[in-house]
């Protein structure tokens, strides 16, 4: 027959695998959130952009425009060469972007 101390090593070792599901199970959902928080960021970002482009595109707002708010946003070379954009960006806040 079981000793009360062997049955209690097997509820604390059958606590310790259960409270070691439990961590395994919210760091998925934090992964999981935090994902889903990437991903729908990438998505505003890319629904912006378009309707930015298509007022450009529309002439409801000048591609000029457009191109000095990227110039003083983009730093990255491999961004600003998508604009065409060769000089060192300038610095300035970003209350200062003349956005409509």
């Amino acid at each position: 027959m079981e000793t009360i101390d062997t049955r209690i090593e097997a509820a604390e070792t059958r606590l310790k695998k259960l409270k070691a599901q439990r961590q395994q199970i919210e760091a998925r959902k934090r992964t999981e959130d935090s994902k889903r928080k990437r991903t729908e960021d990438t998505r505003r970002k890319i629904l912006i952009g378009a309707a930015i482009l298509a007022k450009v595109e529309r002439g409801e707002w000048p591609q000029a425009r457009l191109l000095a708010m990227m110039d003083k946003v983009l730093t990255r070379p491999d961004d600003r060469a998508l604009f065409d954009l060769r000089s060192p960006p300038t610095t300035a806040p970003e209350s200062q972007l003349d956005l409509p």
